[in-house]
């Protein structure tokens, strides 16, 4: 194989598809290929929502993934042959109270001055836009500009789009091989061998405990729980991803509803506590008094895989043929498509582009035992 991809989530398909697409040959290993933090996410697109102080570099490179969405999911689709449940819905940050609104006008004028796409509205236009939302809410800030995708309907677009370009998929834990220095395939379960010219390591916070990974090279990729709400009922509820407070709630058009998200340094605790549930459900009555009335269908946790800045490591490891595409944290679906082009480019011999040269993993690298 030009390639073998160890893990089946939305990073590492998407990269095994823009890999055949490209005319490639590629394996994906995975137990259960899209069933990880994948199939757990909600699937927001948000750059200009998520927009942090101070991370104006990330939010270039943010901005960047998610301009190529439309097209990537048109070509997605075409290979697909079904809908990955991609909208551009935008999303609307309100604030409840005085210190939110204090706090939203200071995210409202960092963006100004980065010149990214907001409006700021008061309380009236507010709730003249979300006519769901409580009554209380002080203020808003619009986002057009924020879209969203359906996390398991992308993840089984790709899996079809995979297929159907001849990308193999094992369903099997991987080991990597490596010989005379340099990545040379995988080996599964059954000790079956794949022989690839390079191979990926997209196996999200699993990815460190890969075996066969020297220990030089191996990702410092951590879990990060998030538990998260499924619903379902009335789909004039909301039509825009709603945000206040440390919760969001996603409308997905056709009545379903997802709340969340925690964010917890439990280990690879995967278990979904009554705290978090209830915690979910007040903060998001309390902006849509209408989502006590939804029937609550799943209550889950996924394990993000953060990285110690929480930025991805994406690139080229210190042996040879091995390539790392980890650490994405909270935003898999939002740069899977950076993601993807980068990494296919580079697997049909092309150089890293400028972009995410911020990503390469060598900056987490030990030299003569001290850390860089």
């Amino acid at each position: 194989m030009d390639a073998a991809v160890i893990g089946g989530g939305v990073i590492g398909l998407a990269v095994a598809w823009r890999a055949a697409r490209a005319g490639l040959s590629v394996a994906v290993v995975d137990p259960d290929p899209g069933s990880g933090a994948s199939h757990f996410a909600a699937g927001m697109i948000a750059p200009v929502g998520e927009a942090e102080f101070g991370e104006e570099a990330v939010i270039a490179i943010n901005r960047n993934s998610a301009a190529r969405y439309p097209s990537f999911i048109a070509e997605l689709e075409l290979d697909g042959g079904r809908s990955a449940g991609y909208r551009q819905t935008g999303t609307l940050h309100v604030a409840i109270d005085a210190d939110e609104q204090v706090a939203l006008e200071r995210q409202y004028r960092y963006r100004q001055e980065l010149e990214l796409p907001v409006e700021r509205l008061t309380s009236r236009q507010t709730r003249d836009l979300e006519p769901g939302l409580s009554p209380s809410i002080r203020g808003g800030m619009l986002v057009e500009s924020d879209h969203q995708v359906d996390p398991r309907a992308m993840v089984a677009t790709l899996l079809q789009a995979c297929s159907r370009l001849g990308v193999q998929i094992h369903r099997s834990r991987a080991s990597l091989l490596v010989e005379s220095g340099r990545a040379a395939g995988v080996s599964l379960d059954r000790g079956e061998r794949i022989e690839a010219s390079s191979v990926v390591l997209a196996a999200g916070c699993w990815s460190g405990a890969v075996e066969g990974v020297p220990d030089e090279d191996r990702p410092p990729a951590r879990p990060v729980k998030g538990q998260i709400l499924r619903l379902r009922g009335a789909p004039e509820m909301i039509a825009r991803t709603v945000r206040g407070g440390s919760v969001y709630i996603l409308p997905r058009g056709d009545g379903r509803v997802v709340i969340g998200g925690t964010v917890e340094e439990r280990g690879f605790d995967t278990s979904v506590t009554a705290g978090a549930v209830y915690e979910l459900l007040r903060e998001a009555r309390a902006l849509v008094p209408d989502v006590a009335e939804l029937e609550l269908l799943e209550a889950s946790a996924g394990l993000r895989p953060g990285s110690p800045d929480n930025m991805p490591m994406v690139g080229d490891s210190t042996t040879p043929g091995l390539i790392i595409a980890t650490g994405h944290y909270r935003n898999g679906y939002l740069l899977a498509p950076a993601t993807a082009d980068a990494v296919a480019s580079v697997l049909a011999g092309d150089a890293w582009p400028e972009a995410t040269r911020p990503w390469s993993p060598s900056r987490f690298r030990r030299t003569a035992g001290v850390g860089t």
